[in-house]
């Protein structure tokens, strides 16, 4: 087991928690914060894991090999309890929370505790949150509650003030990205890479070097937007008409796009995003392009492109025709000559 749970990042996190074990000081539930990709779920399994394991090397630790251990680490563990939103559900039910608290009254079934991981616990209705305070108020000795949300503010303060709260952020990109350079044994190029497009999210990042074709999808995405700059009214509206016509992954490949525009709007304006008067650049791979066309264009045209860009993503959430939106937003994109 590698000193840091086999995590990357959040040493705080796993030292407090390990102290809490060591110190046999466990608080019957958590709350892990923070956006999507930062790492909430493995650090509370990692946390199941340091719980349940048959042969930790050292409080607080665990071996990683052990039936307990590898079954939660894969979450398949009969004492692992997951409550998340089902498919085709807009919101987590009253049922459900009932249902895994009847659960969580039985002692254990193979380890030491039972671990409940409620995942993205937002997205529960009033009723299912009222329902999952009696648990909190009176937890069974045997069980572990973790709780997963983005932040505080999302969830019940009455809920949120009978839970010890884990906030966790995002990593800076460089101590992600050598972090990544070792545990994925990659090049520290594509490391650097993985860490921007990420935004400093470890999971986020893990899970983009385990999807080759999302990689290839931003190339080709990005690829489509520098072709445009040159091209002229009529090439523009037949791209328009052909990517319009799926809206969801029309409203992905944008948001690529306001990453990239977003990079030449730094340079364009001088801007420094870690204070050492170098911006960081979430395309690091597209470095020369940006820096040329901040030169050749300007900041005003540039923070144009930014503008219709966001204007065109919060028109997509509303009714409005997609090939519209697109074609009015083509128009506003700086042209520049080959």
């Amino acid at each position: 087991m590698a000193a840091n749970w086999d995590l990357l990042g959040h040493q705080w996190a796993v030292q407090l928690l390990v102290g809490q074990l060591a110190a046999k000081r466990l608080r019957h539930a958590y709350l892990f914060t923070g956006p999507a990709g930062v790492g909430k779920r493995t650090l509370a399994l990692r946390l199941a894991q340091a719980l349940n394991c048959t042969n930790p090397p050292a409080l607080g630790e665990f071996c990683g090999a052990c039936r307990a251990c590898k079954g939660f680490s894969r979450m398949q563990h009969p004492d692992l309890l997951l409550l998340e939103l089902q498919e085709g559900d807009r919101e987590i039910k009253v049922a459900a929370v009932r249902e895994l608290s009847r659960q969580l009254s039985r002692t254990p079934l193979e380890a030491r505790f039972q671990i409940a991981l409620l995942r993205d616990f937002q997205q529960a209705n009033e009723e299912a949150a009222n329902a999952l305070l009696k648990t909190l108020e009176e937890p069974n000795p045997s069980v572990l509650l973790c709780i997963t949300a983005p932040d505080v503010d999302s969830l019940p303060e009455t809920i949120v003030s009978r839970c010890e709260v884990i906030r966790l952020r995002p990593m800076s990109i460089g101590p992600l990205a050598a972090e990544l350079a070792e545990s994925l044994k990659v090049d520290q190029a594509h490391a650097n890479l993985l860490a921007s497009l990420s935004g400093g999210l470890p999971g986020a990042a893990i899970r983009l070097h385990g999807d080759p074709g999302a990689l290839e999808q931003r190339s080709q995405w990005l690829a489509d937007c520098e072709q445009l700059l040159p091209a002229g009214r009529v090439q523009r509206f037949a791209f328009a008409e052909k990517a319009a016509k799926d809206r969801e992954k029309l409203r992905s490949q944008l948001l690529v796009w306001l990453s990239f525009w977003r990079d030449v709007l730094l340079r364009a304006g001088g801007l420094t995003a870690d204070g050492t008067g170098v911006a960081a650049l979430s395309n690091p791979d597209r470095a020369e392009r940006i820096n040329s066309l901040a030169d050749s264009l300007g900041l005003a045209a540039v923070q144009q492109g930014v503008a219709a860009l966001e204007r065109t993503l919060e028109q997509l959430n509303t009714n409005i025709n997609a090939r519209l939106a697109l074609e009015v937003l083509l128009l506003d994109l700086p042209t520049v000559n080959k």
